[in-house]
C-alpha cells in the first residue's frame, strides 16, 4: 500500500492529490490513507499537507527502502523483492534465513548498517551508515563448484557501476575494489548446496559509499576510502544500488546463456592484480610471483621461480613498484 500511495504522489507532478482521491482510487478508508501517509513521513518522506489541495511529496529519504529501490528499476529478477533492515549483523546471514525459508531468486536484503559484517576469511567489515550493504539470493542452475565464480561476478557489476559515476575502480583478486590503493568494496559469497545441485548462492557485498574518512577506525584511514571521498561529493545510494543490481543481473543472464568465460574476461579487463609482483598468503605457506591470468575456475596463476602456481584460495597483496 505504501509503494502504491507513494505512485499515486509521485504522479502529481508538484502538485497535490487528496486523501478522498487516494482512498477512491486504491479502494481503501480515508482513515487508512491518513495512517500510511503517517508511516510515510515517519520513515523520511516529505509530505506536506495542504489546505483544499491534499497530500503534496516534497522530498525522499536518504534511505535503503524497498519502495525506493524497486522504483524504476529496470532488472527482470534482482530487486524484484526488497527485505530491509535499519540495522543487522550480517546481510548475508538474513539472506540465508530467507533464502533457507523459500524466498524467490533475486530477493535482496538491504541494511543501513552492520554490526557484525564479515569478508572473506572470518575478517570483520567496518559497515557503518552512509555506505550500501546488501546481499543477493540466487538459485543458479550450475554445479556447486561454479559458485565461487558468483564473487568475481560481483566485483565486475560493482566495478562497471562505479565507473560509470567516475570512480576509476579496479579488481584486486579475488573479491575486493580498489581506487587510488583504497579498498572501497568487499565481497562475500556462501552457499547451500547438495552434491550434485545448488539449493541457494548468497552474494554480500559491502561498498563505502558516503562514509567520511575521519569515521573509519584509525587503523583503516589509510586503507580504506569511500565514493564521496574520492568524487568530491555524495552519491544517490539508491540509484548507485540500482545500477550495481542491473549490471550484476545482466552478468547472470549471459554466464546462465552462454557460461563463465565472458565474465572472466570482463573481470581481467578490470583487474589491478593481473601483470604485477604480488605476495601470496595462502591456507599453508607464504610466497612471492607475477600474477599472470586466472584460469576457467577463477584460480589465480601466479609465475614463480619455480613454476606456475595456481591458487584457488588465499590473501593476495601487490608487492610496490621498485
Amino acid at each position: 500500500m505504501r509503494s502504491k500511495i507513494l505512485e499515486l504522489l509521485r504522479l502529481q507532478q508538484e502538485g497535490c492529490i487528496s486523501g478522498e482521491e487516494i482512498a477512491s482510487r486504491l479502494g481503501v478508508s480515508r482513515t487508512a490513507v491518513w495512517k500510511h501517509i503517517k508511516e510515510l513521513k515517519a520513515a523520511g518522506y516529505n509530505i506536506e499537507s495542504r489546505a483544499r489541495s491534499g497530500y503534496c511529496l516534497t522530498g525522499t529519504p536518504d534511505r535503503l527502502l524497498p519502495e525506493l529501490i524497486t522504483h524504476n528499476l529496470p532488472t527482470k529478477l534482482l530487486g524484484q523483492y526488497v527485505i530491509s533492515f535499519d540495522e543487522v549483523r550480517s546481510t548475508n546471514d538474513e539472506a540465508k534465513k530467507a533464502a533457507a525459508a523459500g524466498a524467490d531468486e533475486g530477493t535482496v536484503v538491504v541494511s543501513e548498517m552492520q554490526s557484525t559484517g564479515k569478508g572473506r576469511l572470518e575478517r570483520s567489515f567496518f559497515c557503518p551508515r552512509g555506505g550500501v550493504w546488501f546481499s543477493v539470493i540466487l538459485r543458479p542452475p550450475f554445479l556447486p563448484q561454479e559458485a565461487p565464480k558468483c564473487t568475481l561476478l560481483a566485483a565486475v557489476a560493482v566495478a562497471k557501476a562505479m565507473q560509470e559515476l567516475g570512480v576509476e575502480a579496479g579488481i584486486k583478486w579475488p573479491n575486493d575494489i580498489y581506487c587510488q590503493g583504497r579498498k572501497l568494496t568487499g565481497i562475500l559469497t556462501e552457499m547451500s548446496a547438495e552434491m550434485d545441485r545448488i539449493n541457494y548462492v548468497v552474494i554480500g557485498t559491502g561498498i563505502n559509499v558516503n562514509i567520511p574518512l575521519q569515521s573509519f577506525p584509525e587503523d583503516l584511514q589509510d586503507k580504506a576510502g569511500s565514493m564521496s571521498q574520492l568524487l568530491g561529493h555524495e552519491v544517490d545510494r539508491v540509484a548507485f544500488l540500482q545500477r550495481v543490481l542491473q549490471h550484476m543481473e545482466a552478468l547472470y543472464i549471459d554466464v546462465l546463456k552462454n557460461g563463465f568465460a565472458g565474465l572472466l574476461d570482463q573481470w581481467r579487463q578490470h583487474s589491478i592484480t593481473l601483470g604485477q609482483e604480488i605476495n601470496v598468503l595462502g591456507l599453508q605457506e607464504t610466497f612471492a610471483g607475477v600474477a599472470k591470468d586466472i584460469d576457467a575456475d577463477g584460480a589465480l596463476l601466479v609465475e614463480t621461480p619455480g613454476g606456475l602456481r595456481r591458487v584457488l584460495a588465499g590473501d593476495v597483496s601487490i608487492r610496490p613498484r621498485k
